[in-house]
């Protein structure tokens, strides 16, 4: 009898042990989205930053040379 009585202390504790991490690790997760919920990723870029991308007006690119995009980026 006394060892299914440290056995359920045991499981006891163990499960506070884990509901309190599970808990923990909630909020951290929900106060890291919270902080970067507003964080505005599209804004004009400030300083001397250059421009890496353009738009290629390509009308008819062909069935080849979208296969061959298709298996180059996998998409």
């Amino acid at each position: 009898m006394v060892s299914f009585i440290k056995v359920a202390l045991q499981t006891i504790k163990v499960f506070i042990i884990f509901t309190g991490c599970t808990i923990l690790f909630y909020y951290g997760i929900m106060w890291v989205s919270q902080e970067y919920q507003n964080y505005h990723h599209y804004d004009a870029p400030e300083g001397a930053a250059l421009k890496v991308s353009s738009e290629v007006k390509d009308e008819n690119p062909g069935w080849l040379n979208r296969l061959i995009l298709f298996y180059l980026n996998g998409e």
